[in-house]
């Protein structure tokens, strides 16, 4: 899922630059509202730090200062509701925390103890919704009734432009992942439509957006939709994987990971599959700072598979 956003291995770092930014904003003492100025400059501090994180190298630091962090851009948001880069702040790292560490916790726990997964994919679900509910609220504040009328025909999603795109991938990501989690849910599973919708729209105004990452995720929904014929969406899935490949160059290992289990696995290729993880555990995450934390996130989980390739594979 692109770069990861949840801040936390800068903690201190971040909590200087949000005390200056305060500091600053207090000392202009601007005509209009000083508090609110001020909570401006706090938000736009605490919205650029999310990016910081993306090339950290522990991803167990990342997991235990994320939940400070994201409670932090929520206190912010609740006195600055409209501000669109907290929003997206918000929207990422949520997604990626449930992701990354809750979702993949589930899965790594299933075998050994059933209720904990179960208990863990309930608190990733609410956890995207929530990630979902603030990246609706961005794309509201530039476009108002956006959220009503994306129900009521998922073509509203026409609406965005080029500079909605990071919150249409975002907002795509965890909805499309809480609906993965609600499959005994039908009314959830009836908003796929608005879901594509999103993705498509994103697709259309900037495909190379992070460096193939909305490719990347199609890889994965074009796989897992409902109803979709396995061949056709085999198919579709490959073509977004070579043109994630070649808008990464390679550099990250989610393509590979994604077509493994959503094309390989389920249609028993075990050659394939082992092709791409072992493709995807070449990766270097050094080379590209910026990939560094998600590469080893999504590393993580390809080694986790390759361990189980015994019970995914009927021989």
């Amino acid at each position: 899922m692109g770069g990861t956003r949840c801040s936390g291995a800068g903690g201190t770092r971040r909590g200087i630059l949000a005390r200056a930014a305060l500091l600053l904003a207090l000392a202009l003492g601007l005509a209009c509202s000083p508090k609110r100025y001020a909570l401006n400059k706090l938000a736009d501090a605490l919205a650029a730090t999310g990016d910081s994180v993306r090339t950290d190298d522990d991803p167990d630091l990342v997991r235990d200062a994320a939940p400070f962090s994201l409670k932090l851009y929520e206190s912010v948001l609740a006195q600055a509701p409209r501000h669109r880069g907290l929003l997206l702040a918000a929207a990422s790292g949520f997604t990626q925390y449930a992701y990354a560490f809750v979702q993949e916790e589930a899965d790594e726990a299933e075998e050994a103890d059933l209720a904990k997964a179960r208990a863990l994919r309930v608190r990733a679900r609410r956890l995207y919704l929530r990630a979902r509910g603030y990246g609706m609220r961005g794309l509201e504040v530039a476009h108002p009734g956006f959220e009503g009328a994306l129900a009521r025909d998922p073509a509203a999603a026409a609406a965005c432009t080029a500079q909605d795109v990071p919150l249409l991938y975002w907002t795509a990501a965890a909805w499309g992942s809480a609906i993965a989690l609600s499959k005994d849910d039908p009314g959830r599973v009836a908003e796929l439509p608005q879901v594509e919708a999103l993705l498509g729209r994103a697709l259309a105004l900037d495909e190379g957006f992070d460096h193939g990452a909305l490719h990347t995720l199609m890889i994965t929904f074009v796989t897992a939709k409902p109803g979709a014929a396995p061949a056709a969406s085999a198919a579709e899935a490959r073509r977004h994987f070579e043109r994630a490949v070649a808008l990464s160059e390679g550099r990250a290992a989610g393509p590979y990971v994604a077509l493994a289990e959503g094309v390989a696995v389920p249609v028993q290729d075990r050659k394939a599959f082992a092709s791409l993880i072992e493709k995807a555990l070449a990766v270097d995450p050094d080379a590209w700072p910026d990939w560094r934390l998600m590469n080893l996130v999504t590393q993580r989980r390809a080694r986790w598979l390759a361990g189980r390739a015994d019970a995914l594979f009927i021989e």
